[in-house]
C-alpha cells in the first residue's frame, strides 16, 4: 500500500512516500522516495515566538509543491503533522489556515508525547526482540522525544525542549537538561535491559560516518570520537571538506551532544540506528488505522 507523510519539523519539512505492508505480523515500511526542504521554522519561533512572513511564504510554497507531487504519485492517503516549532508559534493558527487556503493541505499539530509514541510504535526491528525494553530517541530541531517500549507497547513517553536549532540559538534552559536526566533515571534499575534506538536525520548521518554500518549501530566510544572530530572543523570545512549539507553541518554537533548526554546518563555502550524517523511512524500509524477500520 503506497502511503505518504508530511513532517513539518523545526529544521526541515519532509514529504515521505513509502510502500507499507505486513510480514509475519509486523508492519514493514519501505521508502519509495523522500523530499526534504530546509525551511527551518525554529529559527524564528525559538527566538521571536512567531513564524515570520518570509518563512510562512516558504512553507506555503513547499506545501503547494508537495500537494502537486501527491496528486501525481497518488498515494492511498497521507497525513501532515507539525511538531515543536508549530506547537510553540504564537501565530500557528494563522499559518495553518494559510497553508490550508493556498496549498489545500490540512496540518495537524501534535504534542511531544504523541510525537514520541508515533516514533516508538515502529516495532519491526530485529534487535529489539533481544531486549526487555527499547528506548526510542528522536532528536529534532526543537525538541527531543523519548518513548520507552516493551514488547506489549508504550511504557512511557515524554518530550523535552532540547533540540538542535534551539541549541544553536542558546534557547535550551539548564533545567530542561535536569528534567531529561531525572526522567531517564526513573528507569536506572532497568538500564542494562534497555536498547537505545536513535531516530532522525542527524543521528543517521553520524552513524553513517562513524558507526558500524552493517550492524546499524553506533558505539558510545564512536559517538564520543565523532563529537571531538566534528569540532575540529569549522562550519565551512564541515560543508566543503566533509561534504555535509549546510543545514546539516551546523546542527550535527548539537544532535550528537544530545545523544551523548542520554547515552552517558544511561551508561549505554551502544546505540541502534535503523534509519527511521517521524515520517516512518506516521505511515505505520496510517496503515494500522486503515487495517483496523477494515476489520470493524
Amino acid at each position: 500500500m503506497l502511503l505518504a507523510a508530511i513532517d513539518i519539523g523545526s529544521n526541515a519539512i519532509r514529504l515521505f512516500f513509502s510502500n507499507v505492508f505486513e510480514k509475519d505480523g509486523q508492519v514493514i515500511v519501505e521508502k519509495a522516495s523522500l523530499m526534504r526542504v530546509p525551511v527551518r521554522l525554529g529559527e524564528d519561533v525559538f527566538v521571536h515566538e512567531r513564524i515570520s512572513d518570509e518563512k510562512i511564504d516558504k512553507l506555503v510554497k513547499t506545501m503547494e509543491s508537495f500537494r502537486l507531487l501527491i496528486e501525481v504519485i497518488q498515494p492511498v492517503t497521507y497525513r501532515a503533522f507539525a511538531t515543536s516549532a508549530m506547537r510553540e508559534a504564537k501565530n500557528s493558527t494563522e499559518v495553518i489556515a494559510r497553508v490550508a487556503d493556498f496549498a489545500g493541505i490540512q496540518i495537524e499539530v501534535i504534542d511531544g508525547v504523541k510525537e514520541a509514541q508515533i516514533v516508538g510504535a515502529i516495532q519491526n526491528l530485529e534487535q529489539v526482540k533481544n531486549y526487555k525494553y527499547s528506548l526510542f530517541v528522536d532528536v529534532g530541531g526543537g525538541s527531543t522525544e523519548l518513548s520507552l517500549m516493551s514488547k506489549k507497547g508504550v511504557v512511557a513517553s515524554s518530550s523535552f525542549k532540547i533540540g538542535t536549532v534551539r541549541m544553536l540559538n542558546n534557547k535550551v534552559k539548564k533545567s530542561e537538561w535536569g528534567e531529561l536526566k531525572e526522567w531517564l533515571m526513573q528507569y536506572k534499575k532497568d538500564f542494562k535491559d534497555i536498547l537505545v534506538v536513535g531516530a532522525g536525520g542527524n543521528i543517521n548521518k553520524i552513524a553513517k560516518l562513524y558507526g558500524r554500518i552493517p550492524e546499524k549501530t553506533l558505539p558510545f566510544n564512536n559517538l564520543e570520537y565523532a563529537i571531538s572530530h566534528l569540532k575540529k572543523f569549522n562550519l565551512k570545512e564541515r560543508i566543503e571538506i566533509m561534504g555535509l549539507r549546510p543545514d546539516r553541518a551546523d546542527v550535527i554537533i548539537p544532535a550528537a551532544e544530545i545523544f551523548f548526554f542520554i547515552m552517558k546518563t544511561m551508561q549505554a555502550k551502544m546505540l541502534l540506528v535503523p534509519k527511521i524517523g517521524l515520517s516512518d511512524g506516521i505511515v505505520s500509524m496510517i496503515y494500522r488505522e486503515i487495517r483496523n477500520n477494515k476489520t470493524k
